[in-house]
């Protein structure tokens, strides 16, 4: 079991993507998503460099090879971007449609410019090749949590980190177990008129396994 660790420079609810049941991560950091196997685990902290809180934690349960099976997967059609479900719609990662002649579409989204194709962002994303899934995770967005001391070799400034010493993977799966899955906040970036983040949302008590 690999662990890894970075920093949500941006938490929007699209990268990661926490609601209707599943976190998935689909857009934004590719070489996590490259490499990533089902098992293992990832931490997204927050910018802070004092003091590092923890935005979400994810196990990978289930691993899209490919951004064409995320795409036609019927669980994850309302994770498409739209603007009929508030602020949580026009968060959604399913946002490359596979396009008969080859390649993807890029739907109006946080990554395109406008109704326009963002090609820098597009590229970014689709460099990841994979779409990272978990039922096994806890968002804490907006009221993240303080990295606890025995934790703190988790905190990175750029980039990621996944090699980590047996025992702090250990004390981070007994860590978890402390805790009640799902989301538990809004994202930091939501307006706070808003609520669709809390329609559904996933938050459910951790299920031992």
């Amino acid at each position: 079991m690999k662990l890894y660790s970075y920093v949500v420079t941006h938490d929007t609810g699209f990268a990661p993507n926490p609601f209707f049941g599943y976190c998935t991560l689909a857009c934004c950091k590719p070489a996590i998503r490259r490499t990533a196997q089902k098992g293992d685990w990832i931490v997204g902290l927050t910018s802070k460099t004092k003091e590092k809180k923890i935005i979400y934690f994810m196990r990978v349960d289930d691993v899209m090879e490919s951004f064409a099976d995320y795409w036609i997967d019927k669980r994850f059609g309302v994770k498409k971007s739209n603007n009929e479900d508030g602020v949580r719609g026009r968060r959604g990662d399913n946002i490359y449609e596979p396009m008969t002649s080859g390649g993807y579409r890029q739907l109006r989204s946080r990554h395109s410019n406008g109704d326009a194709e963002n090609e820098e962002n597009k590229a970014h994303d689709l460099r990841g090749r994979r779409v990272l899934i978990s039922e096994t995770f806890a968002y804490f967005g907006s009221q993240s949590l303080p990295l606890p001391a025995e934790l703190r070799s988790l905190a990175v400034s750029r980039g990621h980190r996944c090699r980590f010493p047996e025992e702090v993977k250990l004390e981070f799966i007994r860590f978890t177990e402390r805790l009640r899955f799902g989301v538990q906040g809004a994202p930091e970036c939501w307006p706070v008129d808003d609520d669709s983040w809390t329609n559904k949302c996933g938050r459910k008590p951790r299920e031992k396994k």
